[in-house]
């Protein structure tokens, strides 16, 4: 149905009075606001964060901050459309740039919301998460899960900076957002990304598997970067050139609530990506790309991130002829798989 609804403003002010002094509120005239026809009410907007401009503030932050009055120094990268006070970049994820400098520790916390880590630049720096030790470098991809103990550590000689990737803004709504501080974590032998390096293949010590659920916590680029050229290579003819990033017991995605692929687009590709539910984040990791997002256009520079609404078809074109073009992505998939809300529109 489609004819227009009643308005607050034609019930009687005394009827409406008591409503309020009983907390209750029509619904009627808000019906069409939180039940749209065919598509959702969406704040996020297409916007595009030039890392070139950014990370000179970035690193004055540096200076004019220290690590102790900071704890975590971190520019967020807010969408207008939710208004830059909720500091979120879409209905449920939060980016983040991050800045430590040599020398410095970021001390230890576990929080409730989930957290990645997506390399921008340098190297010498580390996160250590649950008792691993976990190197940083450009590309690589580390996970700090919700409720595990984590740190960030330096002991190189020039700044890195990483892109943080939280579902913080659905875990604030949902008022479960909190952090317990710790002490610096005893390093543990073993690293994830060495046992289950091999696709298809998985250590399983006196035939056990491992009931971590999160076994692997990096994901490192140079792997990832391998695998999407390979793949390219076997499958010639297949229009995207995807992976994504999961857990290698479970083949689920690498955390519960978002999402996170990596793309390769052959040189001068064009790549048109369906309109789907889950809002998107684009981070490039190597070349240029140019993404189509609704009215809005974005030359995504090395370390550029921009982000998409759901609902919206998105195309990406690799800016060089003579060059890949790999992109970092992530999104809400598998919370609106869990919701049952996940639409792919083709």
């Amino acid at each position: 149905m489609s004819h227009e609804l009643g308005r607050l403003e034609d019930l009687p002010q005394d009827y409406r009075d008591e409503l309020t002094q009983l907390n209750l509120v029509p619904l009627w005239p808000s019906l069409r606001a939180v039940l749209p026809p065919k598509v959702p009410t969406r704040k996020t907007r297409p916007t595009c964060w030039s890392y070139q401009l950014l990370r000179p503030l970035l690193l004055r932050a540096g200076e004019l901050t220290p690590m102790e009055k900071a704890e975590r120094r971190v520019l967020v990268l807010a969408n207008p459309g939710h208004g830059l006070e909720k500091m979120q970049a879409s209905a449920a994820m939060y980016l983040g740039m991050q800045l430590l400098l040599p020398g410095e520790w970021a001390p230890s916390h576990r929080h409730t919301p989930n957290a990645v880590r997506m390399i921008v630049e340098g190297e010498g720096a580390y996160t250590t998460v649950d008792g691993e030790k976990c190197p940083m470098r450009r590309g690589d991809l580390i996970l700090t899960p919700t409720g595990l103990w984590h740190e960030h550590g330096h002991d190189g000689t020039e700044p890195v900076v990483w892109l943080d990737v939280l579902d913080l803004p659905l875990v604030y709504y949902t008022e479960t957002s909190y952090a317990i501080e710790g002490q610096r974590q005893p390093v543990q032998p073993g690293h994830g990304e060495q046992a289950y390096r091999s696709g298809g293949v998985m250590p399983t010590p006196v035939f056990e598997r491992s009931h971590k659920a999160y076994p692997m916590l990096r994901y490192p680029w140079v792997d990832a970067r391998a695998a999407l050229v390979a793949l390219a290579a076997d499958r010639p003819d297949q229009e995207a050139v995807q992976v994504s990033y999961v857990n290698p017991e479970t083949g689920q995605a690498a955390q519960n609530i978002l999402g996170f692929y990596a793309l390769m687009l052959r040189p001068g590709q064009t790549l048109r990506l369906p309109a789907r539910s889950p809002a998107m984040v684009f981070h490039q990791i190597e070349g240029r790309a140019e993404a189509r997002i609704e009215d809005s256009t974005f030359t995504l520079n090395e370390a550029d991130t921009c982000c998409a609404p759901g609902y919206t078809a998105v195309t990406l074109r690799n800016l060089s002829a003579e060059q890949p073009a790999f992109l970092f992505i992530a999104d809400e998939t598998p919370l609106h798989q869990k919701l049952g809300v996940f639409e792919n529109r083709g």
